[in-house]
């Protein structure tokens, strides 16, 4: 009881009345939770007074002691956002999910890029900068008591540290803890290794001390001559980087050089070099380990004059020469740090986020105008979900599952035909989120749906997966405008009775690469039957039946034909054309006009001889209801029909036909003919009946 006094006393120091008093109020609830015995886990004021190493603002401490999971125990639970803001309750918020957190697996770091898709996950899902720094706290207790727990849970926990944990704490610029997790998870992974270098660095610790201290003294007076204003001292050297150089450069420790390290920080540029001078009149120095990273920065735009000296007993001194700006930099602007060390991208995000973070920390005060610079920026546009087998796979926000199949492999997601996410049949059409399991169902059928593309029903958002499927199209389009190609030119040539004509001259005519060209280019009608006469030279044929176009009494057309909107038109039942489409004209003897879509197969395969025929055809400005084809399939036929209809209901879109087929397992393919005023409304009706439960997908009937 005495150390629990103790340590709450220590939370109450620094701050003012007022925050103490929220400080004791959060105390007091949780002296309320029945305490287990024994218990092995970090408790919320543990990690409270970690932080208070870091003078961090009241908002932080507070939200550390209520994350503390024994509060789950309590009832009731105490409204945290009532009594204690709306900041505090979402940073607990935040804590309690990262705590819960159980995504890591050991073979991870065996998996390309999975332990810094897990990283970046684990940022991604906290809304404030401060909820991962508590759990770096949090990490660290963790470590402290783990001499409690059973091997294995040693190994994992610590293997987690080094893997994820303390890659975060170097990266959000937090070395102090950086360096304890990296050297309390190695102390628990390689405990033979770990006791072999503290021992010689411990037997060597005194002869280390008096010669960096000798040279510090000596390098003291020289700069001191040259009235220069410069800082001195000794850096350290922690167990776990020691052991990594020693791997990295295949040394024993005796052999490492720079095990006795000397930072020098003076107030300018001339400065730096004036000191380097110094340096290399006093001692000998070794000419190949001399660097100049001010001339020279690093990637990451690290500055500093790095050399080695020899001293006087012979032992290797490495020297630090930098300002205080790059001191700073190299200390705190710890995205570019990380950036040289683990090989990531400079973010400017992140910069931010990690600039607000070290601002906190350099305050002895709480400073609530900050508070909204901790808004997480990090990887915001990102989400991060779980294959079944626990892969990590990292799309952009918004993503569905049908973003997530083509993530996974091209042909999933052409072959795709529904998903589950955490065990739960989900539209195609749902929003992903952070730390879901998503499992993709698919079919022997390659086919892609063309309502993929279609950005108002929300399928696809990532640009890969709508390249992916827009190339598939694109693909099977030139088989067909080739097979159209030829069928017209065929008809064209048996109509005009030619014989002996070769494509590869027509194809010269026309400047095109070969006969697959020339046929695709004829599918698509980018070469039309008056081009082909001409190549022929054949007069082009004129309309054999003009036709005059009676206007229809008291009505007016909701199709304008060159300019006048009251004529006789008929829409075609072929393609059913809705308002907002292209359309095209094709004058009949009998019924007038006919409306068609320009991508109608009776009119692309139209016979060149009656291409005379079509005629430009506009939608009018009236609105009109026109009948639309659509085909529902899904999982279950239980409430589908009725499901349906309420949101056409909604819509206030009339069903003109209804047929449904219901197969032995439950699954159904529901038929409908709806009355649509134009391919907007169309598309946002099909939008919404995609995301009813065990939807399949839904489409236009072509």
């Amino acid at each position: 009881m005495q150390n629990t006094s103790s340590s709450n006393q220590q939370l109450l120091s620094g701050f003012s009345v007022q925050d103490n008093e929220l400080i004791e109020h959060a105390l007091a609830i949780i002296a309320q939770i029945p305490e287990p015995t024994p218990y092995q886990r970090p408790k919320g004021t543990d990690v409270a007074a970690i932080l208070m190493d870091f003078r961090v603002d009241v908002e932080t401490i507070l939200a550390a002691i209520l994350s503390d999971p024994r509060l789950e125990e309590l009832k009731p639970k105490p409204d945290i956002a009532k009594q204690f803001g709306k900041t505090v309750a979402a940073l607990v918020k935040d804590i309690n999910w990262l705590n819960k957190l159980n995504v890591y697996s050991t073979d991870m770091t065996a998996q390309p890029n999975q332990a810094e898709t897990l990283r970046r996950m684990l940022l991604s899902m906290t809304q404030d900068m401060r909820a991962v720094l508590i759990k770096l706290a949090y990490r660290i207790k963790r470590l402290r008591i783990l001499p409690k727990e059973a091997y294995n849970v040693r190994h994992f926990i610590a293997q987690e540290t080094l893997d994820i944990y303390a890659p975060i704490a170097n990266r959000l610029g937090i070395h102090q803890f950086k360096w304890e997790l990296e050297d309390m998870a190695f102390r628990y992974l390689e405990p033979q290794i770990y006791l072999k270098i503290a021992k010689s660095l411990a037997a060597k610790r005194e002869k280390r001390a008096a010669s960096i201290d000798h040279f510090i003294v000596l390098l003291q007076q020289h700069i001191s001559i040259e009235t220069i204003n410069a800082e001195i001292y000794g850096r350290p050297k922690h167990i776990y980087s020691i052991w990594k150089k020693m791997q990295r450069k295949q040394l024993d420790i005796d052999e490492l050089y720079d095990l006795l390290a000397v930072r020098v920080i003076v107030d300018n540029l001339t400065s730096c070099y004036a000191v380097l001078g110094i340096v290399h009149s006093t001692r000998q120095y070794i000419p190949e380990e001399f660097d100049d990273y001010i001339a020279n920065p690093k990637e990451n735009g690290y500055q500093s004059l790095h050399t080695v000296i020899l001293d006087s007993q012979g032992n290797r001194i490495e020297v630090q020469i930098r300002t205080r700006e790059m001191h700073d930099f190299a200390e705190m602007g710890v995205a570019a740090h990380w950036s040289y060390k683990e090989g990531g991208k400079h973010n400017v995000a992140m910069d931010k986020s990690i600039a607000s973070l070290r601002k906190l920390l350099a305050q002895k005060d709480g400073d609530v105008s900050l508070d909204d610079n901790f808004n997480n920026e990090l990887f915001r546009d990102r989400v991060y979900v779980l294959t079944p087998t626990g892969k990590l796979i990292d799309l952009v926000k918004g993503s569905t599952p049908l973003d997530f199949a083509y993530a996974i492999h091209t042909e999933i997601g052409h072959s795709c035909r529904g998903a589950k996410v955490n065990g739960r049949i989900c539209p195609l059409t749902y929003t992903l989120k952070s730390g879901e399991q998503v499992e993709i169902l698919t079919t022997k059928d390659i086919r892609p749906n063309r309502n993929w593309i279609d950005p108002n029903l929300g399928y696809l958002k990532s640009s890969h997966a709508i390249s992916k499927v827009k190339s598939w199209f694109k693909h099977q389009q030139k088989d067909q405008n080739i097979a159209t190609g030829k069928a017209i030119l065929d008809k064209e040539i048996q109509h005009l009775g030619l014989k002996g004509v070769h494509l590869k001259d027509i194809a010269q005519h026309f400047k095109l690469a070969d006969n697959d060209t020339l046929l695709e280019a004829i599918g698509r009608t980018d070469i039309n039957s008056r081009q082909l006469a001409a190549f022929f030279k054949i007069p082009e044929l004129e309309p054999q039946h003009p036709v005059t176009v009676k206007k229809k009494p008291d009505s007016k057309s909701i199709v304008t034909v060159e300019g006048i909107d009251n004529v006789l038109t008929t829409l075609a039942h072929c393609c059913s054309p809705a308002q907002g489409e292209d359309i095209i004209g094709y004058i009949s003897h009998y019924r007038g006009i006919t409306v068609h879509r320009k991508d109608c197969g009776n009119v692309t395969n139209i016979s060149p001889e009656k291409h005379t025929q079509l005629i430009p055809v506009y939608w009018g400005t009236q609105q009109a209801s026109h009948s639309v084809p659509i085909v529902i399939r899904a999982y279950n036929a239980r409430h589908l029909l009725n499901n349906v209809a309420h949101v056409l209901a909604q819509a206030n879109i009339h069903i003109s036909n209804a047929a449904m087929e219901t197969n032995p397992d439950f699954s159904a393919v529901l038929s409908l003919t709806i009355q649509i005023e134009n391919t907007r409304q169309l598309s946002l009706v099909l939008s919404k009946i995609s995301q009813l439960p065990n939807i399949v997908d839904v489409k236009r009937k072509t």
